[in-house]
């Protein structure tokens, strides 16, 4: 089976990365071949991070790209759409681009239908409020990474499952434990535009670092003007990404409780978890879902919150091994990519081919 991926980035994009390039290998074992066709290429990307100005000549080059590559779609078995098919055109562009004779998958891991509907600007929230719709009424399965997401597609896609976000629990192995009387490393890892959720607890941060921690390390965030003592910024790489994971004890994820961030699949929950950190999270979205309080982590909300719960970690080497477990054991059964990596190959399978014998296997209605 041919599959034509529609990805919004190349693979130095986390999200097209994650839900879609980390199951090729998968897939392919399972028959379905991924031909990738992203959007937005690397260099775009690397632009967009390095806080360049936006190349409108480029983006309108990727689509003309897009538009030449959906020619070719009906010589596969369907296409897998991340997202939209055209960023911030009308909702009627979606719909002719969609066709009718080819089957199509369409995957969220982000409550992009906010993007347009809580839209600062009131011309944009008016005239793209409503533009996934069409989309969601034609696509013929609704992929989502949580319960949040299902929930707006399930209203207009016939047909919908949950696919968590996973890591390959092969790659993502088991912290080394910490020299005997190390002050522990408290660590965050994201991207630019997510480093302002970390921004509010920078504080309660500030008053651990270089006594109940060794060092806040914080990885992928932009370049610091104003670097605050005890804490490290470090380059993200998809390369050393898990050994910047395994040097840290601790993991951290502040969300703020807001729609856009509802839609969040608690992506660097799994990694520190699949590394086998205890975590320490807002109680936002599948946030709730993937941390078990006093489990495998805390949730935390206020300032003394996240001080509390960080300073009994830090002071725990025992508690912290206990909740790393019961994180990697979490993982393994529910967000690994031998978990759901089978499952998705089966909604592939029956929504492109129409096989019955894989509804079941796919757990979809």
């Amino acid at each position: 089976m041919k599959v034509l991926a529609l990805t919004k980035y190349s693979e130095i994009g986390a999200s097209s990365r994650q839900r879609f390039l980390v199951f090729r290998d998968h897939l392919r074992e399972h028959g379905i071949e991924l031909s990738v066709s992203p959007l937005l290429d690397t260099a775009y990307i690397e632009a967009r991070y390095a806080g360049a100005r936006t190349d409108w000549s480029a983006i309108a080059r990727a689509y003309l790209a897009r538009l030449m590559r959906l020619r070719n779609a009906k010589s596969f078995d369907g296409v897998w759409l991340q997202y939209e098919f055209f960023p911030y055109l009308p909702g009627i562009m979606e719909a002719f681009a969609s066709g009718r004779s080819t089957r199509l998958i369409v995957d969220y891991d982000d409550a992009l239908f906010h993007q347009y509907d809580r839209h600062r600007n009131p011309i944009v929230r008016s005239g793209l409020g409503n533009k996934l719709k069409p989309l969601l009424r034609r696509a013929d399965l609704a992929i989502c990474g949580n319960a949040y997401l299902e929930r707006y597609a399930a209203a207009l896609c016939a047909r919908t499952a949950v696919v968590p976000t996973v890591v390959d629990t092969a790659i993502y192995q088991k912290a080394q434990s910490p020299t005997d009387n190390a002050l522990p490393v408290i660590g965050w890892i994201g991207s630019p535009t997510t480093w302002d959720y970390v921004k509010p607890i920078v504080p309660a941060l500030s008053r651990l670092a270089g006594e109940t921690v060794r060092e806040i390390r914080i990885v992928g965030a932009p370049d610091q003007d104003r670097v605050p003592s005890g804490f490290e910024f470090l380059a993200w790489s998809e390369a050393s990404e898990v050994a910047l994971i395994q040097g840290m004890d601790i993991g951290i994820m502040p969300l703020p409780d807001e729609p856009w961030a509802r839609g969040k699949c608690g992506y660097k929950l799994i990694q520190y978890m699949a590394c086998g950190l205890p975590v320490v999270a807002s109680p936002v979205g599948v946030n709730t879902e993937i941390v078990a309080h006093g489990v495998n982590g805390f949730l935390a909300t206020t300032e003394a919150e996240w001080v509390s719960a960080l300073t009994t970690l830090s002071q725990s080497p025992d508690l912290r091994a206990r909740m790393g477990a019961a994180g990697r054991a979490k993982v393994e059964k529910h967000y690994a990519l031998a978990a759901q990596g089978p499952r998705l190959a089966a909604l592939i399978r029956e929504t492109l081919s129409g096989d019955r014998r894989a509804r079941s296997e796919a757990g979809v209605s």
